[in-house]
């Protein structure tokens, strides 16, 4: 039997979350800048980024660990 680690699964949605309002608020920005092009390619890495390390945590919290049972 597995349990779950609820803290590890909250964080990695949160980061995902994180990732997904990062890169649509500076889409919203990409007007404004000199190089709208660039701009939004560095902010697709970077969310990009946190959001794979959040599905990564996510699926190693859903995961869990293996608990012995006791008898």
């Amino acid at each position: 039997m597995r349990k779950r680690n609820m803290r590890l699964v909250i964080v990695g949605a949160v980061m995902i979350a994180l990732a997904v309002a990062f890169f649509f608020g500076m889409g919203t920005m990409a007007p404004k800048s000199t190089d709208p092009v660039e701009m939004m390619k560095t902010v697709g890495q970077v969310a990009g980024v946190v959001a794979g390390l959040g599905v990564a945590i996510l699926v190693y919290g859903l995961i869990g660990r293996r608990v012995e049972p006791t008898a």
